[in-house]
Order: C-alpha cells, then sequence, then structure tokens
C-alpha cells in the first residue's frame, strides 16, 4: 500500500534527520515504527503528511508511494484525500471547541450522512467520548483527549491511519482500551495502521512487523513476534538488561539493507 524508497529529509538545509530509509506498509496490516527520541520517527511520519515545509524540512531524496503512486510532493490536502490521515503526537486538538466540533472538522470532506454516521461510529468506539461530546476539549484528560483525536481521524475514512506515540502520558489502562480499539478497527474494518511508539512492549503485541529507527536510519526490521524474540531488542526496547551497550547501532551484527552497520 505504502512505500517508502531511500527517503531523505533536512531540516533548515542542514540538519539531515532521515537517511535512506526503506520501508513498506502493507495494506491492512498494523506496522510499528520504533526508536527513541530524535530518531527520525515523527518525521517520516510528517513527510508522508506532506506538512515538512511548515518546520523548514523539505525530502531532498527518495520517494513515497501509496499505491505506486509518487506523493512526496504531494500537498497535505491531497494526502487526506488519498485516504492517509494522521494523528500527531500531542494530539492537536483544538482546545477551545467541543468534542463534537473537533470530530466535525475531522470529517470536513465528506457528505453530511457520512458525518452523521462517522459520529455514530466514533460514539459506539468511544463512549466516553460520547459523554463528553459537549464539552470543551482541553478540559478533557489526556486520555479522553487521545480518543477524541484519533476519532476525529477516524472521521476522513482513513484507509491508512499513521498514529505518533497515542500512549505517551497515559496509563495503562487508557492505553489497552486505545490499542483494543486499533485492533478492533483492523480486524473488522481492514484499516491499515502506521504505528510511532516508544513502548515496544506494547507496539509488538499489536504489530504484525516493525522497523528499529536509530539515528535516522533503519538498523532492524522483522515480523513483530521475531523482534519480542531478540535478545537485543529485549535489551534494548523492551526492558531486560544484560550488559552495558548504549546503543543498537552498537552491535555489528545487526543488518541495514544487507549492510554491516560498524
Amino acid at each position: 500500500m505504502l512505500a517508502l524508497n531511500n527517503l531523505q529529509v533536512l531540516y533548515d538545509r542542514s540538519i539531515q534527520a532521515v537517511r535512506d530509509v526503506s520501508l513498506a506498509v502493507p495494506e491492512g496490516r498494523i506496522v510499528a515504527l520504533l526508536g527513541s527520541n530524535g530518531a527520525g520517527k515523527s518525521t517520516i511520519l510528517k513527510a508522508i503528511s506532506g506538512v515538512l515545509t511548515q518546520e523548514e524540512g523539505e525530502i531532498i531524496a527518495g520517494d513515497i508511494r501509496l499505491h505506486g503512486e509518487s506523493i512526496a510532493s504531494a500537498s497535505p490536502r491531497t494526502v487526506i484525500a488519498r485516504g492517509i490521515v494522521q494523528v500527531p503526537e500531542g494530539r492537536g486538538l483544538f482546545a477551545t471547541m467541543t468534542v463534537e466540533e473537533n470530530l466535525l472538522m475531522g470529517g470536513f470532506t465528506r457528505s453530511l450522512a457520512e458525518v452523521q454516521e462517522g459520529l455514530e461510529q466514533i460514539f459506539s468506539l468511544f463512549p466516553r467520548v460520547k459523554e463528553r461530546r459537549r464539552q470543551i476539549a482541553g478540559y478533557l484528560s489526556g486520555g479522553e483527549q487521545q480518543m477524541v483525536a484519533i476519532g476525529r481521524a477516524l472521521m476522513g475514512r482513513p484507509r491508512l491511519l499513521m498514529l505518533d506515540e497515542p500512549s505517551l502520558g497515559l496509563a495503562p489502562q487508557i492505553v489497552d482500551t486505545i490499542f483494543d480499539t486499533l485492533i478492533t478497527l483492523n480486524r473488522e474494518t481492514g484499516l491499515t495502521v502506521l504505528l510511532v511508539e516508544q513502548n515496544a512492549q506494547i507496539a509488538l503485541q499489536v504489530s504484525s512487523y516493525g522497523y528499529i529507527i536509530e539515528n535516522g536510519r533503519v538498523v532492524l526490521d522483522g515480523a513483530a513476534e521475531a523482534l519480542r524474540s531478540n535478545s537485543d531488542v529485549q535489551e534494548f526496547y523492551l526492558g531486560f538488561s544484560s550488559g552495558e551497550r548504549k546503543s543498537m547501532r552498537d552491535v555489528k551484527h545487526y543488518k541495514r539493507r544487507k549492510r554491516w552497520l560498524s
């Protein structure tokens, strides 16, 4: 469905944030993009969404293709129209608007009938959002705001939903609710998901495939189950410490596109 081919992104014409990243998101799958802060994960999502220019960023090489067609130079509106919607880190709600008004903003490209159907779907998925529909979004808890942010994205009827750190700062019970909802949507509607997460444990539980990013490069990728059982992934990302290594770049047997990292 979505493919990145040797993507390179530069900020301020001097800082290379993404370096030759290639990855694929097959239709109907949940794919995880893992890595520490500053690894380049969010930049990849912004490149796909077409919003890099707002932060003085630009794609300097490589390509982004959706169903075989390049969207590397597409505007954010075009990307949304093609069926890709992002839930940004920090939720990005309109804090002074009500919950329902935020949801309606997500369906601005849809007909009235589709908007009504979308609202009913969101309220079914997140009963708490229905209870808060008349409240000002800025007064909601973090978990409630995340539900609204995901609901707003779903109002656009995306074919590919991209989430940037959806578990950040949330209580475990809320995190479970959100990820259970993503699994349900994936299984029942075939929604494709690209998930950026620092919580590797839960990301690899819900995903079928994963990519690990360090310093703007893919240093490891594979089936989620294989990554969960990988001893180095367990040490660096799952909290099973057994040594003094500081970075996966220190592990020379990690491959990146069939080339050894040094």
